[in-house]
């Protein structure tokens, strides 16, 4: 039965990925994309290491350090809370559903581009995501240290002799498995302005230094592969520390509670309750117009584009990892294939989609092509890796089969419900990435949401980003149920169980 409901989605997602396949825009616009691939292997293959920027280094990490150590400490304090109150489910489900770009865009007008904006986009979503993850893992932990605490010990001192120490190894995996998404979000703030690599590489791209580009991109990738030596659990406390006096300087932006009240008490006002009467009906009727207006000509496009845009990388992410699993998998590739397979993944996952989105825009024109190749192959390494992690954790007989068959009718059977919970975790995520890509051109929500804020019309940036959130929660909740009804709630559906990345 549960092979049966397992095809039965893996048919229900391929039929909605054709059928947005009929109405994607996939066009490929360059004049001559191949001679600009050419420029572009000439320069991975010449990498300009004189010309990177180390303080753009140094930030990246100090971005990366600080936003997640802030958000895993307030994630864990809503995580306490979380099964207890509806209304930390929902503000987490909020938080975690802003993209941090978007999350950047908004606090650039309270902070300007300094500090405090590249750390609190990073720790305002991160504090969502810990928030849940941590909260399932203490649902989750073993209950018999509980059970022997004498009658009357306060929940308090319940939670933090007998609960934390039973997850307390876990919090730690993840927190630093989450260090390495900070980079990549760090990397990526550096689009809207912020000092960190993405700034430069912004630069080197659109001036086709590629060379240049191919250099800090190399460094970019050894300050992922190197993250276990630099970033462990003794160095914590030296590495925030060291951030938080190396973070740059801030860049305009005024009085922060200034802006803050302007931007609480006139920006984000819908313009006619701003301007209008709020006793009044014609103003509440002003409003509903307002409101339909941008509901019929941004909110529904964008989240129709955002869905086609998703529902097909989301499809192509499954058809690469169950291409790519075997390669970092011992039992295919032995043990001298095998660290050349995880390199390659590894490689390709630390890669953020949006970065490799902008450079596809480059090669391959504007259309929705770029934003789905960058989606499915970086989510496709992530996935990939895993269960190829999970294929070795595999009991073979002594008489298993070789190759093909081995591949076919052994692993990937044996496989294919871990892998549809990773595809259903993955779904939120690539939604949430999709509805940015927008800010490169492809018209999904992101493409709304940056036109308003460079209009300085935050009032209707805010609902986009609502419409988002929406977007979001309501794919969150199928994906819920999806893994409910396929019963698979009791296989690593979280990154943070899956074997160590």
């Amino acid at each position: 039965m549960n092979r049966l409901a397992f095809g039965n989605t893996s048919l229900l997602f391929l039929i909605s990925a054709l059928l947005c396949l009929a109405v994607a825009d996939l066009a490929v616009t360059a004049l001559n994309p191949w001679a600009e691939m050419a420029r572009l292997a000439r320069g991975i293959l010449r990498p300009d290491v004189l010309s990177v920027e180390a303080w753009s280094v140094v930030w990246t990490v100090a971005f990366a350090v600080v936003g997640v150590g802030i958000g895993a400490t307030a994630g864990f304090l809503l995580a306490i809370a979380f099964p207890h109150f509806t209304a930390v489910r929902v503000s987490a489900m909020v938080l975690r559903s802003i993209h941090e770009l978007f999350w950047a865009l908004l606090l650039i007008q309270v902070f300007g581009l300094g500090p405090a904006t590249g750390v609190l986009a990073i720790a305002i979503p991160y504090a969502g995501i810990f928030a849940k993850v941590f909260a399932e893992m203490i649902e989750e932990a073993d209950l018999a240290a509980v059970s022997v605490l004498p009658s009357g010990t306060s929940a308090i001192s319940a939670f933090a002799f007998a609960r934390l120490p039973e997850v307390a190894e876990r919090f730690k995996t993840y927190t630093l498995y989450r260090l390495e998404c900070g980079l990549r979000s760090t990397l990526v703030l550096g689009f809207v302005g912020l000092p960190t690599i993405g700034f430069h590489l912004e630069g080197y791209f659109k001036q086709g230094k590629y060379a240049e580009a191919a250099a800090l991109l190399g460094v970019f990738y050894l300050l992922i592969g190197t993250r276990r030596l630099w970033a462990r659990a003794s160095t914590v406390p030296v590495l925030l520390i060291g951030s938080l006096l190396l973070l740059p300087e801030g860049v305009g932006g005024g009085s922060a509670l200034a802006n803050l009240v302007r931007f609480v008490t006139h920006d984000i006002v819908p313009a006619p309750l701003r301007n209008g009467d709020p006793g009044s009906l014609a103003t509440w009727s002003a409003f509903a117009g307002w409101l339909q207006a941008i509901a019929w000509h941004q909110v529904v496009p964008g989240v129709c584009n955002t869905i086609v845009l998703a529902q097909i990388a989301l499809v192509g992410m499954g058809i690469l990892a169950l291409v790519l699993f075997p390669l970092v998998s011992r039992q295919f590739v032995g043990r001298i294939g095998q660290p050349a397979g995880r390199v390659l993944l590894v490689v390709v996952r630390s890669t953020p989609e949006y970065m490799l989105a902008y450079l596809l825009l480059q090669l391959l024109g504007p259309s929705m092509l770029p934003a789905i190749i960058a989606l499915a192959v970086h989510n496709g390494a992530i996935v990939g890796y895993l269960m190829g992690r999970h294929a070795d954790a595999l009991d073979y007989r002594a008489d298993a089969p070789h190759g093909f068959n081995l591949y076919a009718y052994d692993t990937a059977p044996r496989l294919y419900g871990q892998f549809l919970a990773y595809s259903l975790y993955r779904w939120e995520i690539i939604v949430r990435e999709s509805a940015i890509f927008g800010i490169l051109g492809v018209a999904t929500l992101g493409y709304y949401v940056d036109a308003a804020i460079s209009e300085l019309r935050l009032d209707v940036a805010m609902v986009l980003i609502l419409a988002t959130v929406g977007m979001c929660a309501v794919i969150d909740a199928v994906s819920r149920r999806l893994r409910r009804a396929l019963r698979i709630s009791a296989l690593a559906t979280r990154l943070a169980d899956a074997p160590a990345v």
